[in-house]
């Protein structure tokens, strides 16, 4: 709930709170909070006091919240969907896709009417408390700080891929690992999402550029960067893939790690000026996404066929190799900003919630931000030495947690808010979408369990040809 208390006078005033088993009234008819009162404190729910000399949580514009939700997808995801239709196959590829953006979309939309309801929610803990109490909390709270690593952790080995691109393997990949987390710990420790947001326009400028440039480049070289250099070459393109049961669950774990940046978006609400706002930039980024994954996955995948390249940007020859990696190096610095962010945001809210501490510039302010974005970058770069293949670590991320934060938590807020505390009964809409709901839960759980098994024995396959803390290229070819 937001709340405000006039320097002149002593009295405060609150936003009214929707009536219990209520709360349905659309997102946009609320009054969702603008915190700019002029010559006012503004209380926030989830930051206290927002007062001038401190750092201002709330400044997060419409635009704003698009491009990080966006930025926090496209810079690793669009890398990764080619490799979808060599694998499923063109028809198979662009349903499975679209199938899966919708469910996303789909999920991601409970998250706005839900914060609405429970202002006081900034992450997954909290709303796991909300539903499930302290035992929802915790639950959630570890699974969300383990996805936030791993993406982390995703990131470093995408900057240590382009640099290993950039420089033609010009030092040890684990050097390049450690170089990437000292920036990923540097410009994720800029404090407030308002001020990351200029991050996330120069990282989707920058990966928009280099992925059309790819695009172009893999249709006017002779061959791409991974295929023969000398004789004939096959694409073996394939209208529908024949594959084993681990090939599939593969590729479709990779298309849920492409767009399951969604939980995020608790912080993005968290710090918009005005969360009424959320719909249209959910939507717009979603439908973004899934419109650039179709048509460059696609493209790329029609001149590449088997030969193309994880990360996407390894498809085209050498030269444009680098260059594409060059164009893109900004976007997946961006990625592993926002990344080391919200990661660290999310720790440092829980530990300094309720103290003043948590918006004034003292020095416990200061030591605990910068301690917890060090924490987390310190742990990705554990994670992200372990499994230093670019490939293999969004695999097991998109299998083993994706499902756990993007489509089953938000099932569970919308059961919560719609059906657990409603007196009335239950309307024929509403008893059809908590069958599908229901179903959703069940694919949900089928997907986490059937693509932990894929992704457990890819990693196998991975690690017997690149060890941990390991020296080698994974850049993919360089002659």
């Amino acid at each position: 709930m937001a709340e405000w208390r006039d320097d002149k006078s002593d009295s405060t005033v609150h936003a009214p709170a929707p009536p219990k088993g209520q709360g349905k009234k659309r997102f946009g008819d609320a009054e969702a909070g603008d915190v700019q009162v002029s010559g006012a404190v503004v209380h926030d729910a989830v930051f206290g006091d927002i007062v001038e000399h401190g750092p201002n949580f709330r400044a997060v514009g419409g635009w704003g919240a698009f491009v990080l939700m966006t930025k926090a997808n496209l810079g690793l995801g669009v890398l990764a969907i080619p490799v979808v239709f060599s694998t499923l196959g063109i028809v198979p590829g662009i349903i499975v896709i679209v199938v899966i953006e919708c469910i996303l979309v789909y999920c991601a939309n409970f998250l706005g009417p839900f914060k609405m309801n429970h202002p006081e929610v900034y992450g997954l803990a909290d709303a796991g408390f909300v539903f499930g109490g302290r035992w929802g909390k915790e639950i959630f709270y570890v699974i969300f700080t383990l996805f936030m690593v791993f993406c982390t952790a995703s990131a470093i080995v995408g900057v240590s891929t382009a640099l290993n691109a950039m420089s033609s393997h010009g030092a040890c990949t684990a050097i390049f690992l450690a170089v990437a987390a000292v920036a990923g710990f540097l410009l994720g420790s800029i404090r407030t999402l308002g001020k990351v947001s200029w991050v996330g326009w120069a990282g989707i400028t920058s990966v928009m550029v280099s992925i059309i440039t790819l695009t172009v480049a893999v249709g006017v070289e002779d061959r791409p960067s991974e295929a023969p250099r000398t004789g004939p070459w096959d694409k073996n393109f394939k209208v529908a893939g024949t594959l084993s049961f681990s090939d599939a669950m593969t590729a479709i774990n990779i298309i849920l790690f492409s767009s399951s940046a969604t939980p995020m978006y608790f912080g993005v609400l968290s710090e918009m000026r005005d969360p009424r706002q959320y719909p249209k930039a959910v939507a717009g980024s979603l439908t973004f996404l899934t419109a650039v994954y179709l048509i460059i996955g696609s493209v790329v995948y029609h001149y590449c066929g088997q030969y193309v390249a994880s990360p996407a940007l390894g498809s085209a020859g050498i030269l444009m190799k680098k260059i594409c990696y060059g164009l893109a190096f900004p976007g997946l610095l961006a990625s592993l900003t926002i990344f080391n962010h919200i990661s660290a945001k999310h720790l440092f809210v829980r530990i300094l919630s309720g103290s003043r501490h948590l918006t004034a510039n003292s020095w416990t302010h200061w030591c605990t931000w910068l301690g917890c974005t060090a924490g987390s970058v310190i742990v990705a770069y554990v994670i992200a030495s372990a499994i230093p293949v670019f490939g293999s670590l969004i695999d097991f991320i998109g299998a083993l947690l994706c499902p756990l934060v993007a489509i089953i938590p938000e099932i569970l807020m919308w059961w919560h808010d719609n059906v657990r505390l409603r007196e009335e009964p239950l309307t024929t809409r509403l008893r059809a979408q908590m069958v599908f709901n229901a179903f959703l839960l069940l694919v949900a759980a089928y997907l986490t369990v059937a693509g932990t098994y894929a992704a457990i024995v890819e990693l196998i396959h991975t690690s017997v040809n690149t060890g941990p803390w390991t020296c080698a290229n994974n850049s993919g070819r360089l002659d």
